[in-house]
């Protein structure tokens, strides 16, 4: 015997030892859990975390010796029986605890009665339905929720059941619907799937059973088709409906009315009238079926002339149909009658399906924004010297255009009541010219007169004006139409304009002929809602005001316009700048006596000046907006109506309330309100 013998024995004998000691037998009847516990921890050399809340009996019998796995698998599965569960701590540890919340805790590393979560995505079912499934299979420690985002269950739960769930999932998760194309030859793919979802809506008999929705309708105008998806025993039942319902329509009658909800009749009459050949007719209430039937345009599936063919070239002429065909409408009820065969009324009333949708709306807002800044200074000296009745002193003055009051003008009222008496004709004119010189003067006016000696007499007039205007101008104009229909607004007055004027030859009687003009600010636009949602827009915009009148004897007026004419396309919600205009004008004036106008210091005696500067800076800015649905609507009712009623100010200075009180009684309906309090505003609101 070698000396490696005696190790290799003891070696093996402390092996069988081993296995001796790691085979458990147990036999316990109503053992205090927290013993049972310590024992499987010296068993297994595993540590355990007790919950305080760990209490009561526990009775655990095996038949025959279990290894130290077996032995803890049959620990978790006493305490699974007892309401308790094993989950893993910090350092290796193991913590036991009541099995409420168990959802919430780390899972087991091994075991079958280990606590996971697991995630099933599903392809098929609703994720909502899908739980209404599994819930009745899930313990009542697990829990068992839906990812709607996802399509997605989430399931905590022991890892024996979650088997079971796995396995029930991949069952109930396939798509046992089916797909079906019927091809229609005599109703409208478009007129049948509308009758036929408003009856699955309405809790017909073309849905599932057991509550299920009712399959999926899709017309498919190209082919005059519809495509079902849904059961298949429920869409083998509505395409047997479709099929009856396409075989009736075979023998229906020629005459077909067809009651539009969006389009306007006197339009689309036109339209459907060229597509069969038929000669189109003025949308006047006496297009009947009789006036259409008797003109001589009325086979439209004979040669017609390039005017009145179908669609198509004249040489490749295309009609709808291969019979007669006659078109009219009735403008009471906006009605649509077609008198032709069956196809042909089906391919028209698919065409006017497709027309007669409801448009969308288009808010168009403007901003015109003028700022303004003048400046004026004028400095003006006139003086008069002039001798008396019979005096041999000469006449001197100084006037000029921009000095104010006209000296002359006042010396001749002067003179006038002194020489002619107040009771003269001149005299009165001299008078009435002088006042209004005295009352067209501004700033400061400085003056003194008198006589010199008994022969002569003397004025001086000083005027000295210096101002500074500054204005902001702003003005929003809106106005909401359809796509594609001109709208216009107009806020200002209507001024008269001589157009013509006559005299008689005693320069009495006088004939005058005056014309209407709008003055104010005008928005003329028609949008046109292109792919993307980007808009074109052919607008009109102009802003104008009256100036005064051309002189101070003529009664004619000077208006001020801006006026911009244009076609722009603008994304939905932006703002634009259409136009405008910087304008800088600067004028100086400087009238002098030529010599002594020169003269240093002494000069400024003979001097009148005057200096003006103009600043004007206009800016139009556009924004226009697209109306989808009734609730971009209401949305933009309320924000409009809620900044209104905030600026509104009653009796006391405060907030108002008519307006409310206005809706309420006259309207007999509430204030609008926006949708959605907590959606953001469709367009941010404009501060007072």
């Amino acid at each position: 015997m070698t000396r490696l013998q005696p190790v290799l024995i003891a070696g093996v004998a402390l092996m069988l030892a081993g296995t001796a000691i790691a085979q458990q037998t147990v036999n316990l009847r109503d053992a205090d859990v927290r013993a049972y516990i310590q024992d499987v921890a010296r068993a297994t050399g595993r540590s355990f975390v007790i919950d305080p809340r760990v209490q009561g009996k526990i009775s655990v019998v095996s038949e025959r010796p279990l290894g130290r796995d077996a032995y803890f698998e049959l620990f978790l599965s006493a305490l699974r029986a007892n309401g308790l569960i094993v989950v893993p701590a910090a350092g290796g540890a193991f913590r036991v605890q009541p099995a409420d919340g168990a959802a919430s805790q780390p899972a087991a590393t091994t075991g079958r009665n280990r606590f996971v979560t697991q995630v099933f995505r599903l392809d098929s079912i609703d994720a909502a339905a899908a739980i209404e499934s599994l819930r009745p299979l899930v313990s009542r420690e697990g829990q068992v929720t839906a990812n709607r985002s996802a399509n997605a269950v989430i399931v905590a739960d022991y890892a024996d059941n979650m088997q079971r769930i796995a396995a029930l999932v991949r069952q109930i998760d396939r798509d046992r619907q089916t797909i079906r194309v019927i091809t229609l030859k005599n109703a409208g793919a478009r007129e049948i799937a509308a009758s036929l979802n408003q009856l699955g809506s309405a809790g017909g008999t073309t849905g599932q059973a057991g509550g299920s929705p009712p399959p999926s309708i899709v017309a498919i105008d190209s082919s005059n088709a519809l495509v079902l998806r849904g059961d298949t025993a429920a869409v083998q039942r509505l395409a047997d409906t479709i099929t009856d319902l396409d075989r009736r329509a075979a023998a229906g009658a020629d005459v077909r009315v067809i009651f539009l909800a969006h389009a306007d009749a006197e339009k689309l009459l036109p339209v459907l009238q060229q597509l069969v050949g038929q000669a189109a007719t003025a949308g006047s209430g006496s297009s009947g079926l009789a006036a259409a039937a008797s003109s001589p345009g009325s086979s439209p599936f004979s040669a017609a002339s390039p005017a009145t063919t179908g669609i198509g070239s004249p040489a490749t002429a295309a009609t709808i149909g291969r019979g007669q065909a006659v078109i009219a409408r009735y403008e009471g009820a906006n009605a649509i009658i077609i008198s032709a065969p069956a196809d042909v009324q089906r391919q028209l009333g698919a065409v006017i399906g497709q027309l007669d949708t409801r448009r969308e709306q288009v808010l168009v807002e403007a901003i015109i924004v003028e700022i303004s800044d003048a400046a004026a200074q004028r400095l003006g000296v006139q003086f008069l010297l002039s001798g008396t009745q019979g005096s041999n002193i000469p006449f001197s003055v100084t006037n000029y255009s921009n000095a104010a009051p006209n000296l002359l003008t006042v010396a001749g009222a002067v003179a006038g009541q002194t020489q002619l008496g107040s009771t003269s004709t001149t005299t009165s004119t001299l008078t009435d010219s002088a006042v209004s010189s005295l009352l067209a003067a501004t700033g400061g006016t400085f003056g003194f007169g008198g006589k010199l000696g008994s022969n002569a007499i003397f004025g001086f007039v000083l005027n000295a004006v210096k101002s500074d205007t500054a204005s902001n101008i702003l003005s929003t104009p809106s106005i909401m139409t359809l796509d594609n229909q001109q709208a216009k607004i107009l806020v200002g007055q209507e001024i008269p304009i001589t157009t013509g004027e006559a005299l008689s030859q005693t320069f009495n009687n006088t004939f005058r002929t005056v014309q209407r003009q709008n003055v104010g600010i005008q928005l003329e636009v028609k949008p046109q809602i292109n792919a993307g949602g980007t808009i074109k827009l052919a607008l009109h915009q102009e802003v104008s005001s009256i100036a005064g009148p051309v002189s101070s004897t003529s009664s004619e007026l000077i208006l001020n316009k801006r006026e911009i004419t244009t076609t722009v396309t603008v994304d939905d919600g932006q703002i634009i700048a259409l136009g405008g205009l910087i304008d800088d004008n600067e004028r100086r004036t400087l009238e002098k006596v030529p010599l002594l106008g020169d003269i240093p210091l002494l000069g400024q005696l003979f001097r009148s000046k005057s200096r003006s500067r103009t600043k004007t800076n206009l800016m139009v800015f556009i924004r226009p907006t697209i109306i989808h649905d009734a609730g971009d609507a209401q949305q933009l009712a309320a924000e409009r109506y809620d900044y209104i009623r905030d600026s509104e100010i009653g009796a006391d200075g405060k907030g108002g309330g008519a307006l409310d009180a206005l809706v309420r009684d006259y309207l007999r309906t509430v204030p609008p309100v926006r949708p959605d309090a907590a959606a953001p505003p469709l367009s941010p609101p404009p501060k007072p």
